[in-house]
């Protein structure tokens, strides 16, 4: 497995797909639960276009390093471009979800130089009481022990009624999944959610985001609902806004088609490939 050494105390698991000398590279940024796996469903599009795709764990997720935090989004940008100019990467696309896609906000204000666009789903640049309340019951989840505890008690947040009932099945065998990580899974989940409670306040950064920004919100997102969005909309200069309807937090998996269509048409209007 392909893992880039940062420093002494992190190293971060990485995957590339697609034409590795695309003429245009996409990165997906992850949730803060998910991995880089978890973009199987979204990259293929991209893979058939030509594009060159990357997507890596955060520090603190599954397969990468977990040292003490808390962390910043700074942080995790400066890493994030570390792996990219490792991997020869000068500009990308940034496709981010949740704690992804706050990512991918900070690496546009701070490396302006290597976004060429952003597409944030389901994100925040500020927090709530109710979301703030969230973080403490995923962290008191987290102290159980038990993996698959953690999970279901995560699922009503993420996932909206509809899906969970047609998908039993696969949140069963995912259940089973976190409950066979190793313990420092639920510990790195504890850093990344204290890293969003703190760092996480951006709003009055937004408007240094110059290239072109996508904003998709799912309608029924409980933990980061669509009013967070709006404000990453009115913010973000010239920003484009999109509500997938009947979709709850973790939107690119109950609305695929939805969401591939909204991103691979918004990237290619921003794209070089036919230049």
């Amino acid at each position: 497995m392909p893992y880039f050494e940062y420093s002494k105390d992190v190293t971060l698991y990485y995957e590339e797909h697609g034409n590795p000398e695309g003429k245009e590279t996409i990165v997906f940024l992850n949730g803060v639960m998910a991995s880089a796996a978890s973009w199987s469903v979204l990259w293929p599009v991209f893979e058939r276009a030509g594009f060159r795709v990357i997507a890596h764990d955060f520090k603190g997720q599954l397969k990468s390093s977990k040292p003490e935090g808390p962390y910043t989004f700074a942080q995790h940008c400066e890493e994030t471009k570390a792996l990219l100019e490792y991997l020869g990467v000068e500009k990308a696309h940034l496709v981010g979800t949740s704690y992804g896609g706050e990512v991918a906000m900070k690496f546009a204000v701070m490396f302006p130089e290597m976004t060429k666009s952003i597409s944030v789903i389901d994100s925040v640049s500020e927090l709530d009481p109710v979301c703030k309340g969230f973080v403490v019951g995923w962290k008191v989840l987290c102290d159980t022990g038990d993996g698959e505890t953690f999970f279901w008690g995560m699922v009503p947040s993420i996932y909206g009624p509809e899906f969970i009932e047609k998908n039993m099945d696969m949140l069963t065998a995912r259940a089973k999944a976190i409950k066979d990580n190793p313990n420092h899974y639920l510990e790195g989940q504890k850093i990344l959610y204290d890293t969003f409670a703190e760092d996480v306040y951006m709003t009055d950064e937004l408007p240094k985001i110059k290239c072109p920004a996508l904003i998709i919100c799912a309608e029924n997102d409980i933990l980061k609902p669509p009013k967070f969005s709006k404000i990453l909309a009115d913010n973000i200069p010239d920003a484009e806004y999109v509500t997938i309807p009947g979709a709850a937090h973790v939107v690119f998996f109950e609305k695929t088609k939805e969401v591939e269509t909204a991103i691979f048409g918004f990237i290619l209007k921003h794209s070089d490939l036919f230049a």
